[in-house]
């Protein structure tokens, strides 16, 4: 059961980070992240970080879910299912965070 939880709690987790992203709070980030942005473009920076994060965060909910399937059913199919889900979302929500730090920081360092 803890295979279930596990994830779920830590999407839940990342996804709160993500919503306070996406309002403009982006003190979760490293410094290095933040010091390059203007203070107009911290908004658009954190609603695109923020995205990334959340969409990371609800992927791994889902892969606790269909943990959770396979737990009470015992097909372990649906882990692989779950898992189908999780890696496109991660390398998608990976892609919008680094999209958004390359263009707000005029490049990762």
């Amino acid at each position: 059961m803890g295979d279930v939880i596990g994830p779920v709690i830590l999407g839940i987790i990342i996804s709160i980070l993500g919503i306070s992203n996406m309002k403009g709070n982006i003190s979760s980030l490293h410094w290095y992240h933040r010091q390059r942005v203007s203070p107009d473009d911290v908004m658009p920076f954190g609603k695109r970080v923020g995205l990334g994060t959340l969409i990371i965060g609800i992927a791994i909910i889902v892969f606790g879910l269909f943990s959770l399937i396979t737990y009470l059913t015992e097909i372990e199919v649906y882990t692989i299912i779950g898992a189908a889900l999780l890696i496109p979302a991660v390398i998608v929500g990976l892609g919008l965070s680094l999209y958004a730090i390359i263009k707000y920081n005029k490049g990762l360092f």
